[in-house]
Protein backbone atom coordinates (compact mmCIF):
# COMPACT_ATOMS: atom_id res chain seq x y z
CA UNK A 1 0.00 0.00 0.00
CA UNK A 2 3.34 2.21 0.91
CA UNK A 3 4.33 1.67 -2.82
CA UNK A 4 1.43 2.75 -4.15
CA UNK A 5 1.02 5.76 -2.69
CA UNK A 6 4.57 6.27 -3.57
CA UNK A 7 3.97 5.43 -6.87
CA UNK A 8 0.88 7.74 -6.96
CA UNK A 9 2.60 10.66 -5.10
CA UNK A 10 5.62 10.68 -7.49
CA UNK A 11 3.39 10.14 -10.95
CA UNK A 12 1.15 13.22 -9.47
CA UNK A 13 4.69 15.38 -8.67
CA UNK A 14 5.82 14.58 -12.43
CA UNK A 15 2.40 15.85 -13.75
CA UNK A 16 2.50 18.50 -11.82
CA UNK A 17 5.69 19.66 -12.73
CA UNK A 18 4.92 18.81 -16.53
CA UNK A 19 2.29 20.98 -16.38
CA UNK A 20 3.86 23.97 -14.73
CA UNK A 21 6.76 23.63 -17.65
CA UNK A 22 4.16 23.98 -20.01
CA UNK A 23 2.22 26.48 -18.72
CA UNK A 24 5.43 28.87 -18.52
CA UNK A 25 6.33 28.04 -21.50
CA UNK A 26 3.34 29.59 -23.27
CA UNK A 27 3.01 32.34 -20.65
CA UNK A 28 6.62 33.46 -22.11
CA UNK A 29 6.17 32.61 -25.30
CA UNK A 30 2.73 34.99 -24.91
CA UNK A 31 4.99 37.60 -23.49
CA UNK A 32 7.44 37.19 -26.11
CA UNK A 33 5.26 37.94 -28.98
CA UNK A 34 3.58 40.38 -27.30
CA UNK A 35 6.41 42.39 -27.41
CA UNK A 36 7.36 41.86 -31.21
CA UNK A 37 4.40 42.60 -31.86
CA UNK A 38 4.47 45.78 -29.86
CA UNK A 39 7.62 46.49 -31.23
CA UNK A 40 6.71 46.06 -35.14
CA UNK A 41 3.72 47.93 -34.56
CA UNK A 42 5.69 50.74 -33.03
CA UNK A 43 8.76 50.57 -35.50
CA UNK A 44 5.57 50.64 -38.54
CA UNK A 45 4.09 53.41 -36.46
CA UNK A 46 7.08 55.69 -35.48
CA UNK A 47 9.31 54.63 -38.59
CA UNK A 48 7.90 53.74 -41.41
CA UNK A 49 4.54 55.79 -41.32
CA UNK A 50 6.53 58.86 -39.60
CA UNK A 51 8.91 58.51 -42.29
CA UNK A 52 6.55 58.57 -45.11
CA UNK A 53 4.74 61.44 -44.35
CA UNK A 54 8.08 62.89 -43.86
CA UNK A 55 8.74 61.89 -46.90
CA UNK A 56 5.95 63.44 -48.61
CA UNK A 57 6.86 66.84 -46.71
CA UNK A 58 10.44 66.82 -49.00
CA UNK A 59 8.66 66.12 -52.11
CA UNK A 60 6.03 68.98 -51.25
CA UNK A 61 9.58 71.17 -50.52
CA UNK A 62 10.78 70.06 -53.87
CA UNK A 63 8.00 71.15 -55.40
CA UNK A 64 8.41 74.54 -54.38
CA UNK A 65 11.97 74.62 -54.86
CA UNK A 66 10.96 73.58 -58.66
CA UNK A 67 8.45 76.18 -58.97
CA UNK A 68 10.87 79.03 -57.56
CA UNK A 69 13.16 77.16 -60.56
CA UNK A 70 10.64 77.98 -62.78
CA UNK A 71 9.83 81.19 -61.41
CA UNK A 72 13.39 82.65 -61.92
CA UNK A 73 14.19 81.26 -65.34
CA UNK A 74 10.67 83.46 -66.58
CA UNK A 75 12.28 86.15 -65.03
CA UNK A 76 15.35 85.84 -66.71
CA UNK A 77 13.59 85.37 -70.32
CA UNK A 78 13.12 88.71 -72.44
CA UNK A 79 9.60 87.68 -73.67
CA UNK A 80 7.52 88.99 -71.48
CA UNK A 81 6.73 92.61 -71.03
CA UNK A 82 6.42 92.26 -66.53
CA UNK A 83 9.26 94.13 -64.25
CA UNK A 84 11.00 91.60 -61.78
CA UNK A 85 8.78 93.10 -59.33
CA UNK A 86 5.92 91.99 -60.48
CA UNK A 87 7.12 88.19 -59.37
CA UNK A 88 7.31 89.31 -56.18
CA UNK A 89 3.73 88.26 -54.99
CA UNK A 90 3.99 85.35 -56.89
CA UNK A 91 7.36 84.08 -54.92
CA UNK A 92 5.52 85.24 -51.58
CA UNK A 93 2.74 82.37 -51.92
CA UNK A 94 5.56 80.16 -52.47
CA UNK A 95 7.80 80.79 -49.69
CA UNK A 96 4.79 81.12 -47.10
CA UNK A 97 3.78 77.36 -48.22
CA UNK A 98 7.07 76.24 -48.60
CA UNK A 99 7.91 77.81 -44.97
CA UNK A 100 4.65 75.45 -43.73
CA UNK A 101 5.88 72.64 -45.42
CA UNK A 102 9.75 72.85 -43.54
CA UNK A 103 7.72 73.34 -40.44
CA UNK A 104 5.90 70.01 -40.96
CA UNK A 105 8.81 68.26 -42.12
CA UNK A 106 11.17 69.41 -39.15
CA UNK A 107 8.12 67.96 -36.66
CA UNK A 108 8.15 64.83 -38.63
CA UNK A 109 11.34 64.20 -39.89
CA UNK A 110 12.87 60.63 -38.31
CA UNK A 111 15.10 60.21 -34.97
CA UNK A 112 17.98 59.88 -37.53
CA UNK A 113 18.29 63.22 -39.04
CA UNK A 114 21.18 64.91 -37.34
CA UNK A 115 20.70 68.02 -36.03
CA UNK A 116 23.23 70.00 -38.63
CA UNK A 117 21.12 68.83 -41.25
CA UNK A 118 18.30 70.11 -39.90
CA UNK A 119 20.45 73.42 -39.19
CA UNK A 120 21.66 72.99 -42.96
CA UNK A 121 18.36 72.83 -44.67
CA UNK A 122 16.57 75.40 -42.36
CA UNK A 123 19.75 78.23 -42.59
CA UNK A 124 19.64 77.45 -46.12
CA UNK A 125 16.41 78.17 -46.96
CA UNK A 126 16.88 81.11 -44.69
CA UNK A 127 19.53 82.90 -46.42
CA UNK A 128 18.13 81.61 -49.72
CA UNK A 129 14.87 83.46 -49.47
CA UNK A 130 17.34 86.53 -47.89
CA UNK A 131 18.51 86.45 -50.71
CA UNK A 132 15.62 86.73 -53.20
CA UNK A 133 14.68 89.97 -50.78
CA UNK A 134 17.81 91.85 -51.96
CA UNK A 135 16.93 91.20 -55.48
CA UNK A 136 13.35 92.33 -55.25
CA UNK A 137 14.61 95.53 -53.87
CA UNK A 138 17.02 96.06 -56.72
CA UNK A 139 14.54 95.51 -59.33
CA UNK A 140 11.77 97.75 -57.34
CA UNK A 141 14.88 100.46 -57.20
CA UNK A 142 15.40 100.00 -60.97
CA UNK A 143 18.13 98.38 -60.99
CA UNK A 144 16.53 94.93 -62.97
CA UNK A 145 19.97 94.11 -64.58
CA UNK A 146 21.70 93.97 -61.33
CA UNK A 147 18.63 92.07 -60.08
CA UNK A 148 18.91 89.73 -62.86
CA UNK A 149 22.48 88.89 -62.04
CA UNK A 150 21.75 88.09 -58.84
CA UNK A 151 19.41 85.41 -59.95
CA UNK A 152 21.62 83.93 -62.37
CA UNK A 153 24.49 84.39 -60.16
CA UNK A 154 23.38 83.72 -56.91
CA UNK A 155 19.68 82.35 -56.53
CA UNK A 156 19.73 79.78 -59.20
CA UNK A 157 22.93 78.17 -57.67
CA UNK A 158 21.27 78.39 -53.71
CA UNK A 159 17.84 77.04 -55.39
CA UNK A 160 20.19 73.91 -57.31
CA UNK A 161 22.12 73.35 -53.76
CA UNK A 162 18.54 73.27 -51.80
CA UNK A 163 16.90 70.76 -54.46
CA UNK A 164 19.94 68.12 -54.30
CA UNK A 165 19.64 68.56 -50.08
CA UNK A 166 16.28 67.77 -50.66
CA UNK A 167 16.82 65.20 -53.11
CA UNK A 168 19.56 63.70 -50.61
CA UNK A 169 17.07 63.52 -47.88
CA UNK A 170 14.53 62.06 -49.77
CA UNK A 171 16.89 59.45 -50.80
CA UNK A 172 17.79 58.72 -46.25
CA UNK A 173 14.67 58.52 -46.32
CA UNK A 174 13.67 55.93 -48.90
CA UNK A 175 16.67 54.25 -47.62
CA UNK A 176 15.21 54.42 -43.88
CA UNK A 177 12.11 52.65 -45.52
CA UNK A 178 13.86 50.12 -46.84
CA UNK A 179 15.92 49.54 -43.62
CA UNK A 180 12.57 49.41 -41.80
CA UNK A 181 11.47 46.84 -43.81
CA UNK A 182 14.20 44.94 -43.17
CA UNK A 183 13.41 45.49 -39.55
CA UNK A 184 9.81 44.07 -39.99
CA UNK A 185 10.74 40.83 -41.84
CA UNK A 186 13.32 39.97 -39.50
CA UNK A 187 11.37 40.27 -36.74
CA UNK A 188 8.36 38.47 -38.62
CA UNK A 189 11.34 35.67 -39.33
CA UNK A 190 12.01 35.70 -35.32
CA UNK A 191 8.63 35.25 -34.94
CA UNK A 192 7.99 32.26 -37.11
CA UNK A 193 11.53 30.52 -35.53
CA UNK A 194 10.14 31.24 -32.62
CA UNK A 195 6.87 29.57 -33.06
CA UNK A 196 8.63 26.43 -34.28
CA UNK A 197 10.89 26.19 -31.12
CA UNK A 198 7.43 27.01 -29.36
CA UNK A 199 5.62 24.30 -31.07
CA UNK A 200 8.29 21.85 -31.00
CA UNK A 201 9.39 22.72 -27.09
CA UNK A 202 5.47 22.87 -26.42
CA UNK A 203 4.61 18.78 -28.15
CA UNK A 204 7.89 17.62 -26.48
CA UNK A 205 6.38 18.54 -23.26
CA UNK A 206 2.95 17.11 -24.26
CA UNK A 207 4.80 14.34 -25.01
CA UNK A 208 6.59 13.66 -21.81
CA UNK A 209 3.95 14.36 -19.71
CA UNK A 210 1.72 11.76 -21.64
CA UNK A 211 4.31 9.30 -21.83
CA UNK A 212 4.26 9.81 -17.63
CA UNK A 213 0.64 10.06 -17.49
CA UNK A 214 -0.02 6.48 -19.74
CA UNK A 215 2.97 4.98 -17.49
CA UNK A 216 1.43 5.98 -13.83
CA UNK A 217 -1.60 4.75 -15.36
CA UNK A 218 -0.36 1.45 -16.28
CA UNK A 219 1.22 1.22 -13.06
CA UNK A 220 -1.83 2.72 -11.34
CA UNK A 221 -4.13 -0.51 -13.12
CA UNK A 222 -1.77 -3.05 -12.95
CA UNK A 223 -1.89 -2.05 -9.11
CA UNK A 224 -5.74 -2.19 -9.24
CA UNK A 225 -5.52 -5.40 -11.29
CA UNK A 226 -3.27 -7.15 -7.98
CA UNK A 227 -5.87 -5.43 -5.91
CA UNK A 228 -8.52 -7.03 -7.55
CA UNK A 229 -7.24 -10.41 -7.61
CA UNK A 230 -6.39 -10.15 -4.00
CA UNK A 231 -10.18 -9.17 -3.35
CA UNK A 232 -11.46 -11.92 -5.26
CA UNK A 233 -9.29 -14.33 -3.46
CA UNK A 234 -10.12 -12.81 -0.42
CA UNK A 235 -13.94 -13.30 -1.03
CA UNK A 236 -13.48 -16.59 -2.38
CA UNK A 237 -11.61 -17.58 1.23
CA UNK A 238 -14.57 -16.12 3.03
CA UNK A 239 -17.39 -17.28 1.46
CA UNK A 240 -15.70 -20.73 1.58
CA UNK A 241 -14.97 -20.41 4.79
CA UNK A 242 -18.83 -18.72 5.62
CA UNK A 243 -20.22 -22.46 3.78
CA UNK A 244 -17.88 -24.03 5.89
CA UNK A 245 -18.93 -22.51 9.34
CA UNK A 246 -22.63 -22.81 8.37
CA UNK A 247 -22.37 -25.84 7.24
CA UNK A 248 -20.70 -27.50 10.61
CA UNK A 249 -23.00 -25.31 12.88
CA UNK A 250 -25.88 -26.52 10.98
CA UNK A 251 -24.73 -30.54 10.93
CA UNK A 252 -23.98 -29.98 14.95
CA UNK A 253 -27.44 -28.81 15.26
CA UNK A 254 -28.91 -31.82 13.46
CA UNK A 255 -27.04 -33.93 14.58
CA UNK A 256 -26.06 -33.28 18.16
CA UNK A 257 -28.80 -30.74 19.46
CA UNK A 258 -31.14 -32.79 17.37
CA UNK A 259 -29.99 -36.39 18.81
CA UNK A 260 -29.68 -34.80 21.91
CA UNK A 261 -33.51 -33.72 21.99
CA UNK A 262 -34.40 -36.67 20.82
CA UNK A 263 -33.47 -38.95 23.07
CA UNK A 264 -34.53 -36.26 25.98
CA UNK A 265 -38.13 -36.95 23.89
CA UNK A 266 -37.53 -40.64 23.88
CA UNK A 267 -37.12 -40.68 27.69
CA UNK A 268 -40.06 -38.41 28.48
CA UNK A 269 -42.40 -40.83 26.97
CA UNK A 270 -41.33 -43.19 28.98
CA UNK A 271 -41.34 -42.00 31.80
CA UNK A 272 -45.33 -40.57 31.06
CA UNK A 273 -46.15 -44.11 30.88
CA UNK A 274 -44.52 -45.09 33.77
CA UNK A 275 -46.63 -42.40 35.76
CA UNK A 276 -49.76 -43.34 34.51
CA UNK A 277 -50.94 -43.52 37.86
CA UNK A 278 -49.92 -40.12 38.66
CA UNK A 279 -52.45 -37.96 36.72
CA UNK A 280 -50.43 -34.75 37.64
CA UNK A 281 -47.24 -35.83 36.77
CA UNK A 282 -48.20 -37.50 33.63
CA UNK A 283 -49.58 -34.49 32.28
CA UNK A 284 -46.70 -32.56 33.63
CA UNK A 285 -44.29 -35.06 31.50
CA UNK A 286 -46.07 -34.83 28.59
CA UNK A 287 -45.98 -31.21 28.31
CA UNK A 288 -42.15 -31.08 29.01
CA UNK A 289 -42.59 -33.95 25.95
CA UNK A 290 -44.18 -31.56 23.70
CA UNK A 291 -42.07 -28.57 24.62
CA UNK A 292 -39.05 -30.89 23.82
CA UNK A 293 -40.93 -32.13 20.41
CA UNK A 294 -41.22 -28.31 19.51
CA UNK A 295 -37.78 -27.55 20.24
CA UNK A 296 -36.74 -30.40 18.06
CA UNK A 297 -38.49 -29.13 15.19
CA UNK A 298 -36.82 -25.40 15.57
CA UNK A 299 -33.60 -26.82 15.92
CA UNK A 300 -33.93 -28.80 12.37
CA UNK A 301 -35.84 -26.16 10.54
CA UNK A 302 -32.56 -23.14 11.71
CA UNK A 303 -30.23 -26.33 10.46
CA UNK A 304 -32.18 -26.68 7.45
CA UNK A 305 -31.78 -22.41 6.92
CA UNK A 306 -27.98 -22.20 7.93
CA UNK A 307 -27.29 -25.38 5.57
CA UNK A 308 -29.88 -27.35 4.13
CA UNK A 309 -28.57 -30.90 4.04
CA UNK A 310 -30.83 -32.07 1.18
CA UNK A 311 -28.33 -29.42 -0.61
CA UNK A 312 -25.60 -31.79 -0.54
CA UNK A 313 -27.96 -34.91 -0.83
CA UNK A 314 -30.35 -33.85 -3.73
CA UNK A 315 -29.11 -31.20 -5.15
CA UNK A 316 -30.19 -27.38 -5.80
CA UNK A 317 -33.55 -28.54 -7.62
CA UNK A 318 -35.01 -30.63 -5.07
CA UNK A 319 -33.22 -27.93 -2.11
CA UNK A 320 -35.23 -25.10 -3.98
CA UNK A 321 -38.39 -27.37 -4.27
CA UNK A 322 -38.62 -27.95 -0.53
CA UNK A 323 -37.07 -23.74 0.56
CA UNK A 324 -39.19 -21.94 -1.57
CA UNK A 325 -42.73 -23.40 0.66
CA UNK A 326 -40.53 -23.27 3.46
CA UNK A 327 -40.42 -18.89 3.00
CA UNK A 328 -43.94 -18.70 1.48
CA UNK A 329 -44.86 -20.52 5.42
CA UNK A 330 -42.70 -18.40 7.32
CA UNK A 331 -43.27 -14.80 5.34
CA UNK A 332 -46.56 -14.65 3.98
CA UNK A 333 -44.70 -14.00 0.78
CA UNK A 334 -47.16 -15.50 -2.04
CA UNK A 335 -44.09 -16.63 -4.81
CA UNK A 336 -44.30 -18.23 -8.29
CA UNK A 337 -42.02 -20.50 -8.92
CA UNK A 338 -41.14 -21.73 -12.72
CA UNK A 339 -38.65 -24.17 -14.30
CA UNK A 340 -37.80 -24.49 -17.67
CA UNK A 341 -35.67 -26.93 -19.88
CA UNK A 342 -34.03 -29.94 -19.49
CA UNK A 343 -32.61 -30.86 -16.04
CA UNK A 344 -29.36 -31.95 -15.41
CA UNK A 345 -26.83 -32.45 -12.33
CA UNK A 346 -25.70 -29.18 -10.59
CA UNK A 347 -22.37 -29.43 -9.23
CA UNK A 348 -23.10 -28.87 -4.66
CA UNK A 349 -20.20 -26.28 -5.11
CA UNK A 350 -22.07 -24.10 -7.81
CA UNK A 351 -25.32 -25.18 -6.37
CA UNK A 352 -24.57 -23.81 -2.89
CA UNK A 353 -23.48 -20.04 -4.39
CA UNK A 354 -27.03 -20.27 -6.41
CA UNK A 355 -29.24 -21.13 -3.64
CA UNK A 356 -27.47 -18.34 -1.57
CA UNK A 357 -28.27 -15.88 -4.33
CA UNK A 358 -32.31 -16.86 -4.50
CA UNK A 359 -32.08 -16.98 -0.46
CA UNK A 360 -30.43 -13.46 -0.33
CA UNK A 361 -32.57 -12.23 -3.13
CA UNK A 362 -36.06 -13.21 -1.51
CA UNK A 363 -34.57 -12.08 1.60
CA UNK A 364 -33.83 -8.36 0.16
CA UNK A 365 -37.50 -8.96 -1.27
CA UNK A 366 -39.52 -9.46 2.40
CA UNK A 367 -37.25 -6.96 4.14
CA UNK A 368 -37.19 -4.28 2.02
CA UNK A 369 -39.19 -4.35 -1.01
CA UNK A 370 -42.79 -4.32 0.39
CA UNK A 371 -44.37 -5.97 -2.23
CA UNK A 372 -46.33 -9.50 -1.26
CA UNK A 373 -45.62 -11.67 -4.34
CA UNK A 374 -42.43 -12.67 -5.96
CA UNK A 375 -41.39 -14.77 -9.01
CA UNK A 376 -38.92 -17.71 -9.14
CA UNK A 377 -37.63 -18.43 -12.41
CA UNK A 378 -35.13 -21.52 -13.10
CA UNK A 379 -33.86 -22.22 -16.43
CA UNK A 380 -31.91 -25.17 -17.66
CA UNK A 381 -30.18 -23.83 -20.78
CA UNK A 382 -28.07 -25.70 -22.88
CA UNK A 383 -24.74 -23.84 -21.64
CA UNK A 384 -25.92 -22.01 -18.73
CA UNK A 385 -27.73 -21.66 -16.20
CA UNK A 386 -30.32 -19.09 -15.33
CA UNK A 387 -32.09 -18.04 -11.96
CA UNK A 388 -34.32 -14.51 -11.37
CA UNK A 389 -36.06 -13.15 -8.37
CA UNK A 390 -38.91 -10.72 -9.22
CA UNK A 391 -40.75 -8.37 -7.18
CA UNK A 392 -42.52 -5.08 -8.31
CA UNK A 393 -42.25 -3.53 -4.85
CA UNK A 394 -40.01 -0.37 -4.09
CA UNK A 395 -37.43 -1.22 -6.21
CA UNK A 396 -33.91 -0.66 -6.37
CA UNK A 397 -33.77 3.16 -5.18
CA UNK A 398 -34.75 2.62 -1.51
CA UNK A 399 -32.38 0.08 -0.99
CA UNK A 400 -30.44 0.78 2.56
CA UNK A 401 -26.73 -0.41 3.59
CA UNK A 402 -27.90 -3.76 4.70
CA UNK A 403 -29.03 -4.54 0.99
CA UNK A 404 -25.97 -2.75 -0.63
CA UNK A 405 -23.83 -5.53 1.50
CA UNK A 406 -26.33 -8.42 -0.16
CA UNK A 407 -25.73 -7.19 -3.39
CA UNK A 408 -22.06 -7.26 -2.92
CA UNK A 409 -22.37 -10.68 -1.74
CA UNK A 410 -24.39 -11.89 -4.84
CA UNK A 411 -21.90 -10.29 -6.81
CA UNK A 412 -19.17 -12.10 -5.04
CA UNK A 413 -21.05 -15.47 -5.81
CA UNK A 414 -21.41 -14.96 -8.87
CA UNK A 415 -17.77 -13.55 -9.82
CA UNK A 416 -16.88 -16.78 -8.46
CA UNK A 417 -18.73 -19.05 -10.37
CA UNK A 418 -17.42 -17.13 -13.52
CA UNK A 419 -21.17 -15.72 -14.31
CA UNK A 420 -22.53 -12.80 -14.62
CA UNK A 421 -25.66 -11.10 -12.17
CA UNK A 422 -27.97 -8.31 -13.50
CA UNK A 423 -30.06 -6.03 -10.82
CA UNK A 424 -32.70 -4.89 -13.23
CA UNK A 425 -35.54 -2.88 -13.17
CA UNK A 426 -38.71 -4.84 -14.76
CA UNK A 427 -42.00 -2.74 -16.74
CA UNK A 428 -44.20 -3.04 -13.83
CA UNK A 429 -41.46 -1.43 -11.41
CA UNK A 430 -39.87 -3.43 -8.51
CA UNK A 431 -36.55 -4.90 -9.05
CA UNK A 432 -35.51 -8.16 -11.08
CA UNK A 433 -31.96 -10.06 -9.96
CA UNK A 434 -30.95 -12.24 -12.96
CA UNK A 435 -28.13 -14.31 -12.25
CA UNK A 436 -25.92 -16.31 -15.25
CA UNK A 437 -23.54 -18.96 -14.73
CA UNK A 438 -21.90 -21.28 -17.41
CA UNK A 439 -22.72 -24.89 -16.97
CA UNK A 440 -19.59 -26.73 -17.74
CA UNK A 441 -16.80 -24.95 -15.39
CA UNK A 442 -14.95 -26.57 -13.22
CA UNK A 443 -15.33 -25.50 -9.55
Amino acid sequence: MQRSFATAHSATAGLLLGLAITLAAVVAYSWYVTRQISGLRELQTSIAERNRKDSLQLLRIQNNLNEVALGMRDMLDNDEPYPLSAYQAQFQRIREDLDDALRHEQELSVASRTPQQREYLESSISQFWNAMDRMFLAARSGHENDARAQIRLSLQARQAALSSAVARLLVENNESEQQAAEHVTGIYDRVQRQAYVFLAATLAAIVLTSALLIFSNRALFRQLATLSEQRSDLAQKLISTQESTLSYVSRELHDEFGQILTAIGAMLTRAAKHSQTDDQLHEELNEIRDVAQSALDKTRTLSQALHPVMLDEAGLEQSLDWYLPTVQRQTGLAISYEKSGATYAIPNSMGVHVYRVVQEALNNVNRHSGAKEAWVRLRFLEKAIEVEVEDHGKGLATTNGFRGIGMVGMRERASLLGGEIAFLRPPQGGTLVKLRVPKNRDY
